[in-house]
């Protein structure tokens, strides 16, 4: 695809993965050979605000804290004072720039504490008290287009090693450091609702700056047939979500329909066109960006496209045999058979495409933390299947021979499915062999297997008590991959076949460029049509709810209410306002405060009263 930074897009999205100063790049970026970008105020001066925060994080929690007294809502570490104090770190010229610096504060509190594990937990509260503040200064901003354009989406810099930093925002940096109590935060989740829906955009003139969108309160239905719609991540994620049930769909006819003669049908060229467009994305990628590329989803679908390349290749060889021949039928089975072996992936593929839904998510949010903690129980059974499969394999190799590799290895292997058969360990160098499977069968059922089920079972309540804002924090990442480095000519895989074939080979290194860009509008228009008509109903659908949002001096995303339909005065006319400020309790201030406070109060008048005594003597 033309016009994607890749490299940018994964650095930024926290793909390097060395030491000390690849968690340093993560957040801060580094100036390379992309295009650079200005940063909104002078890097120096957001440095300078960095520290005055840093200065003040540090002396509001001098020592180790429990993380609760820094998290409660009514904390008495994180007051109003300090929040107001860090509001006034950037003055009156700087302060946007505050969310970011404490973002920043956030990756060096969290660096310190791997350079100093013997003070790593009052780092680690330190680095929440950032987000504390960052969720606080959100919240209590009223202004939100000061909030959306100068705090969340403009783009700072920090000085590190006497270089400026690749300007970034505190919407990419949210996301990049897993801020969990920011990204959970309504004005947050606000404006990456904005970006989702294609409300905010990137200024096609200036990559730096979002703008809103110019037709957002536009009822007009043609207004909205732009192939620039496509853009936006919602249409995007719905594209991919479409191509993907297509793209099930093909392979589920092809399963059941089984040619004989080996010969390849329509629906079949269908599928393997697909195959060839998702792999062409998958490599243009690699190619780009190298290594820091691959993640699980890359490494599940590659294989996945192995499978059916590989089926096709059976396919041709045994389109090369003559009918009839027995060779041509065993070629066409095998091929078949690498097509069903892959159904699986097929469906596992789907969850990829699904989880801008609740349910979806929030799912693989689980399993996502569940796998990672899962890589100390392989990483033990490597440790153990390596050492007991060399003494299994040096009993065999006493005689010279090597004879029972594959008996050894279905043992172990059934062991490990919690399976095992001792039977055939009785005349395996006794009585070595089955003292020997004994143990290596205690050691995986009974002590490895209930340590993986300790670790699952502590991941999952771990997660699912932060499953909402995991959730958020995932639906930000998502719509960040589509925003943070945009396609100017958006060609969602197999799509992409007809952009390289059609656009980029034949004409883009010798046509105009301007004449370029209209080419690909019209072509985008040409191959988006049906979702474009969707998408432009939708669009207008929405700007009628814009429209009479801003008429009546409301929120352009506001919805009423049931509740809020009969909303009025007729409670204070009716004297229930009073009556309810009357008994609500107070939730911000313990018993023991509130008792202090009055006690407070009852001295004062007391003294007030010894006072007018002593005067009037």
């Amino acid at each position: 695809m033309v016009g994607i930074n890749w490299k940018k897009l994964f650095r930024l999205n926290g793909f390097d993965a060395q030491d000390s100063r690849e968690e340093r790049s993560r957040l801060l970026g580094q100036l390379g050979d992309e295009e650079e970008m200005e940063s909104a105020f002078p890097a120096k001066e957001v440095t300078k605000v960095a520290l005055r925060l840093r200065r003040l994080i540090e002396e509001c929690i001098p020592c180790e804290l429990e993380e609760d007294l820094i998290t409660k809502p009514n904390s008495k570490i994180i007051t109003k004072k300090v929040v107001l104090a860090a509001k006034e770190a950037g003055g009156d010229e700087y302060g946007a720039c505050v969310l970011y610096a404490l973002l920043v504060n956030k990756r060096w509190f969290k660096l310190q504490a791997k350079k100093e594990p013997w003070d790593a937990d009052m780092h680690e509260v330190r680095a929440t008290a950032t987000e504390v503040i960052a969720k606080e200064i959100i919240e209590t901003e009223d202004d939100q287009n000061k909030l959306f354009m100068e705090c969340l989406l403009k783009r700072y810099s920090v000085v590190v090693d006497d270089e400026q930093t690749q300007p970034a925002n505190v919407i990419e940096r949210a996301v990049d450091l897993h801020a969990l109590q920011v990204t959970g935060s309504s004005g947050y989740q606000k404006c990456v609702s904005y970006l989702w829906r294609g409300w905010l955009i990137q200024d096609e003139n200036d990559a730096s700056k979002f703008v809103e969108y110019a037709q957002i309160d536009n009822p007009r239905y043609l207004s909205h047939l732009d192939p620039d719609l496509m853009r936006a991540p919602v249409y995007q994620n719905a594209t991919q979500v479409c191509f993907s049930l297509l793209y099930l769909a093909l392979f589920s006819q092809v399963i059941a329909t089984v040619n004989p003669s080996g010969e390849i049908d329509v629906v079949e060229i269908i599928l393997y066109i697909f195959t060839f467009g998702f792999l062409a994305d998958e490599f243009a990628k690699f190619w780009k960006i190298g290594s820091n590329y691959i993640g699980f989803w890359n490494v599940f679908n590659l294989i996945l496209y192995a499978l059916l390349t590989t089926s096709l290749v059976m396919r041709f060889i045994a389109l090369s045999h003559d009918s009839g021949l027995e060779k041509r039928k065993q070629y066409n089975e095998l091929s078949y058979n690498f097509l069903a072996f892959s159904a699986p992936m097929f469906w596992g593929r789907l969850l990829l495409y699904l989880d801008s839904f609740t349910f979806f998510g929030s799912m693989l949010v689980v399993l996502k933390v569940m796998m990672k903690e899962s890589l100390i129980f392989f990483a033990l059974l490597g440790v153990i299947i390596i050492g007991f499969f060399q003494a299994f394999m040096g009993m065999d190799n006493t005689d010279n021979e090597i004879e029972d590799t594959y008996f050894i290895l279905s043992s172990m292997a059934n062991a490990l499915m919690q399976s095992p058969d001792f039977s055939g360990f009785d005349n395996f160098a006794p009585p070595f062999g089955i003292i020997l499977y004994y143990v290596f069968t205690f050691v995986v059922m009974v002590v490895l297997l209930n340590i993986l089920i300790a670790l699952y079972n502590s991941a999952y309540e771990d997660i699912t008590s932060e499953s909402n804002d995991e959730y958020m924090a995932l639906f930000a990442q998502k719509t960040m991959q589509f925003v943070r480095a945009p396609d100017e000519n958006v060609f969602i895989a197999p799509l992409n076949l007809i952009e390289l074939f059609c656009l980029i080979i034949p004409l883009e290194w010798w046509m105009p460029k301007d004449m370029y860009a209209k080419l690909n509008d019209v072509v985008m228009a040409v191959a988006y049509s049906p979702l474009l008509l969707v998408a432009a109903w939708w669009e207008t659908k929405s700007a009628k709810k814009v429209k009479g949002n801003r008429m009546r001096g409301q929120d352009d995303d506001d919805e009423e209410e049931e509740w809020e339909q009969m909303s009025g005065d007729f409670m204070e006319e009716e004297g229930w306002d009073k009556k309810v400020a009357s008994v609500k309790p107070n939730v911000v201030d313990d018993t023991a405060t509130v008792a202090v406070q009055e006690l407070r109060e009852e001295v004062k008048e007391l003294k007030e009263l010894l006072l007018k005594v002593v005067e009037k003597k």
